[in-house]
């Protein structure tokens, strides 16, 4: 069953692709038509394409995996945020930093240093210090925060990265490609799709089209959670049952113990006296 379908695509203005004297000619598979100058996008194959990246999104969600969302550009900042945030996934809107993939272990010691100064304030060490030496931490702070803030909680590589705008990004997905991190993304006339692993054909520069896909995304991510996390309660409740189980075996096998022993102890009394008769 898909999705999403062709006229909800449409109404959000999905199929609109750049104009025809700037398109990228790999893309050639995906476009339907020219109109007025202008690519169309063929939206049966994006209904496709859409179901196949929200099909293995929601896949690794369930096994617990992070998807790393990144758009910069201004139309779709808002969105990104608010949809990744939504399926509690890490996130980058601001400024892509070089090496935040291939050079993942100083990243992380940024973010560390973000915390000490979180710590730094919440235990009084920060009201010992200068007025220009707060300043000056006070500004690193918010611009760690402006950068890094979003992936604060992502310990480890993603497991994929979902990019709007292909070539507006195409740092971040040059390092995915780099070290075979995964890449969905909405890939518009004008692009390359060749380093795309998962290639949803459509406009990335309208909200209404950037918002449609992405709520279709992480609404798929959102059922590998809940599928997540109803197997971790079901295997919990397996745990449970097990345990209780175990634990009246060991009882019975007590009563057996008892009951075997004390027939052993009226046998054994019962020869004595026997004897004594004799």
């Amino acid at each position: 069953m898909a999705r999403t379908n062709f006229q909800e695509l449409l109404d959000a203005g999905v199929h609109f692709g750049h104009m025809t004297r700037k398109w990228n000619p790999a893309m050639a598979p995906y476009i339907f038509m020219e109109h007025n100058g202008i690519h169309i996008i063929d939206l049966n194959k994006t209904v496709i394409k859409l179901d196949e990246a929200a099909d293995a999104l929601g896949a690794l969600a369930k096994q617990g995996k992070k998807i790393l969302f990144v758009a910069t550009k201004k139309q779709a900042k808002e969105i990104i945020a608010e949809k990744a945030t939504s399926v509690n996934m890490p996130y980058v809107t601001e400024r892509w930093a070089g090496g935040m993939l291939t050079n993942f272990p100083t990243i992380r010691k940024a973010i560390k240093k973000m915390a000490s100064i979180d710590k730094m304030a919440n235990d009084g060490t920060f009201e010992n210090l200068s007025k220009r030496e707060k300043l000056q931490i006070s500004r690193q702070r918010e611009k760690l925060q402006k950068n890094l803030g979003s992936i604060a909680d992502l310990t480890r590589l993603p497991a994929a990265l979902f990019v709007v705008d292909v070539m507006k990004e195409h740092i971040a997905v040059k390092e995915a490609n780099r070290l075979g991190i995964p890449v969905f993304a909405i890939v518009d006339t004008n692009s390359d799709p060749k380093n795309i692993d998962f290639v949803i054909p459509g406009n990335d520069d309208a909200s209404k089209s950037i918002d449609i896909i992405l709520s279709t995304v992480c609404g798929a991510i959102q059922e590998g959670l809940n599928q997540r996390k109803l197997e971790k309660e079901n295997e919990g409740e397996t745990k449970e049952a097990d345990k209780k189980a175990a634990k009246t075996t060991r009882a019975r096998i007590k009563r057996s113990d008892a009951v075997a022993i004390n027939a052993n102890v009226a046998e054994k009394y019962l020869s004595e006296a026997e004897k004594e008769e004799a």
